[in-house]
């Protein structure tokens, strides 16, 4: 028990988080390697230009459209001052995780989605003209699945009024 103690007080979390951490990092060092057996240099070009893709283009720019979503709903809310729905932050969520998700389908599929890629049929026994759609129907499925959330979320924070026939003795 002891030891235990000894590592949360220097780690800062439990010998669980520790051992999977470093089971992660090992994980990554072998595929890295692996990785690394082939093209070299291309892999490294593609790391460094999908880091600096994310960091100069990417977060500047989802940064800019959270910040104009936070800005539309609190215009919103100052409009509806009398009302005690829930802060501003906990609301846009409800439209950050299903976009953040589509539009991290569409970044890992997009050679698909936007068929830019010739041959896969034979892989994936699709015609290439269906993921598009797909993609659509899942973001679309993915906004309507957090709206129902979020109509859940309001409803269930809405205060509750005595019935007018009934009485507190």
């Amino acid at each position: 028990m002891g030891v235990a103690r000894g590592i949360r007080a220097r780690y800062g979390g439990s010998l669980a988080h520790l051992v999977l951490v470093l089971g992660s990092f090992a994980l990554t060092g072998y595929a890295g390697l692996r990785l690394l057996r082939g093209d070299t240099l291309g892999i490294v070009i593609w790391f460094v230009g999908a880091a600096l893709l994310h960091d100069l283009v990417l977060l500047p720019l989802y940064t800019v459209t959270d910040r104009a979503v936070q800005h539309l709903f609190r215009r919103r809310r100052s409009r509806e001052a009398a009302s005690r729905s829930r802060p501003v932050a906990g609301r846009i969520d409800y439209v950050r995780v299903p976009a953040c998700l589509a539009l991290l389908l569409l970044l890992v599929w997009y050679p698909l989605v936007l068929g830019r890629v010739s041959g896969f049929s034979a892989y994936t026994g699709l015609p290439a003209d269906v993921f598009w759609g797909r993609w659509l129907l899942i973001t679309a499925v993915l906004f309507a699945v957090s709206a129902v959330c979020l109509l859940v979320s309001v409803w269930r924070a809405r205060p509750h009024r005595p019935k007018a026939g009934s009485s507190d003795r």
